[in-house]
């Protein structure tokens, strides 16, 4: 039976760069319009993949007709508001992580979202990589018994990014722009997470560039049943080249253990009445990195925007949804607040505060 193909505006044409490849590449999205508010880059992504048309007004894709969905791809500190006017405009929505870069606001998102019927998705990439799949396969499965211990890290040299502009503007942090990525893979086998701690340094060369915001961080969780998970982020010192993955995710369970990593595309394995195995999908490269080395990793939003067609066309909520990332961001604070004290911080008392328990 041929599923329906959906009409696509984006906004925000430097990240944005991924979803413009995976929507060209597949069969259920066409391109209706991009924005931003650099018109160097528009011109440069129109030239790029063939496109005839753009704009410089967000307006002009909200009160497009012609556009379905709206996918969000500008900087964090700009999320909610742009959420707000596609849901006021009647649009599905998709956005890149993080949803939003903290929980305030976040009752305007939900009373717009309510009174549009519209759906949200997170683009938590990370969940849609090849190895990822297959762990999360295997997980479901029961391969790996009773889950006991999540182990999730972004580990990544990223002094690169001290060199974009908005990382200096208010609002921007190195947990809700890269170590969200671990925070969600462990909220997504940990759902109930309970109780953070953890600590925060921040570098000098952090200093060096006006921000004093964490760079180097680790933390323990605790869900409900007694669960661990501990998550770890480091951004502005060297990396281990072809040693740190770069996002890496450990289960471990009564009846396996299984690690998957990126940006490698490699699986590692260890089940009940099977030996260690290393599983490689190296062969599809190509499909999830189409530009230069390893950025831009096209191939997850290819994976991810067919996965939330499926879910329009039967009538399913996509995941993460608002709600699943508005708990993702309450764990979040309790880290920063765990930082903040040196204290241990229950995810509902965040809530609470924020009317959302």
């Amino acid at each position: 039976m041929k599923k329906d193909m959906y009409r696509l505006g984006v906004i925000g044409l430097g990240e944005g760069r991924s979803i413009l490849s995976a929507a060209q590449a597949s069969e259920r999205w066409e391109i209706v319009n991009m924005c931003d508010i650099n018109e160097d880059i528009c011109k440069e992504r129109a030239r790029e993949f063939g496109l005839t048309r753009y704009t410089l007004q967000y307006d002009e894709l909200l009160h497009d007709p012609n556009i379905d969905v709206i996918a969000i791809y500008t900087p964090d500190q700009w999320h909610g508001r742009h959420i707000k006017q596609a849901f006021e405009a009647g649009k599905h929505v998709i956005v890149t992580k993080p949803m939003l870069n903290s929980l305030e606001g976040v009752h305007e998102v939900l009373e717009a979202s309510e009174a549009s019927g519209k759906h949200l998705f997170v683009g938590q990439s990370s969940r849609f990589f090849e190895p990822m799949i297959h762990q999360r396969k295997d997980y479901i499965a029961g391969r790996h018994g009773d889950l006991e211990a999540v182990e999730a890290y972004y580990i990544s040299d990223a002094r690169w990014f001290l060199e974009r502009s908005w990382s200096k503007q208010s609002g921007f942090s190195w947990m809700y722009n890269f170590m969200i990525h671990a925070v969600d893979l462990a909220a997504w086998y940990l759902p109930n997470i309970e109780e953070v701690f953890g600590y925060g340094r921040s570098s000098s060369t952090n200093g060096e560039h006006g921000l004093s915001v964490p760079d180097t961080m680790r933390f323990l969780m605790r869900d409900r049943e007694g669960r661990i998970a501990q998550v770890s982020g480091s951004y502005t010192t060297p990396a281990l080249r072809g040693v740190d993955p770069g996002i890496s995710c450990t289960l471990r369970g009564t009846n396996g253990t299984s690690r998957a990593v990126y940006s490698k595309l490699e699986y590692y394995t260890h089940f009940h009445k099977e030996k260690t195995a290393v599983h490689s999908f190296e062969e599809k490269r190509p499909y999830y990195f189409r530009f230069e080395g390893d950025s831009h990793h096209a191939g997850e939003y290819q994976n991810y925007i067919e996965y939330f067609a499926d879910c329009l066309d039967q009538g399913e909520i996509p995941k993460p949804d608002l709600r699943e990332g508005i708990r993702t961001l309450a764990v979040m604070a309790a880290m920063e607040r765990s930082m903040e004290t040196g204290q241990p911080v229950r995810v509902e008392d965040i809530l609470r505060e924020h009317s959302l328990a």
